[in-house]
């Protein structure tokens, strides 16, 4: 008898049909579980998704307003960025939220991993809790045109309840952090 951890896919054959820095998709023929042939498309990523929620002595935090070409609309989020392979994530997350935001922290601490869309890719992401927060010059990147909000952190988690954040690490980071405030076990 099969294990539930073996896995119960057959590759038979796979394809590259796009490649940038970023990411690269990959079209497999498969013999799915059932015993029958399939195709499946995968989206590998090549960076780690690294997210941030900074957390003030106030219990403000720090958002981030851009459009997203993907969605074509408006988006609020958390300050976020993709982690290099071969560089850390909390070194990552460091430089994302002083470029975004102009912020740095004394403290730091990993709330959250993630797999962001596992059925059709391999992207990962960690979150961070920052806190002990100076500011500093942001340092946006030039494909970057933000709007920094600082709100109440009580505002932030209304918003995902109004559904007015839909970022998967934003949603997931920010209840982690109410989870956090309701258990009194901020760092």
């Amino acid at each position: 008898m099969q294990s539930p951890e073996d896995n119960p896919w057959q590759i038979i054959s796979e394809q590259p049909v796009y490649d940038n820095p970023w990411i690269g998709l990959t079209e497999y023929q498969v013999i799915n579980p059932s015993g029958k042939p399939g195709i499946y498309g995968k989206v590998h990523f090549k960076n780690i998704a690294v997210g941030i929620i900074p957390l003030d002595e106030e219990l403000n935090t720090y958002l981030v307003g851009q459009y997203r070409f993907t969605l074509n609309r408006y988006n609020w989020e958390i300050p976020a960025g993709g982690c290099p392979v071969g560089t850390a994530p909390l070194e990552t997350a460091q430089r994302e939220l002083l470029e975004e935001t102009g912020l740095k922290a004394d403290t730091w601490a990993l709330i959250q991993k993630m797999d962001l869309s596992n059925s059709v890719s391999d992207e990962v992401s960690e979150i961070y809790l920052a806190r002990g927060l100076q500011q500093h010059e942001a340092e946006p990147e030039e494909t970057e045109q933000l709007i920094i909000k600082k709100v109440p952190f009580s505002e932030a988690y209304g918003m995902v309840c109004r559904h007015e954040i839909t970022d998967s690490m934003s949603v997931a980071g920010i209840l982690q952090v109410q989870l956090m405030l309701l258990e009194s076990r901020l760092p």
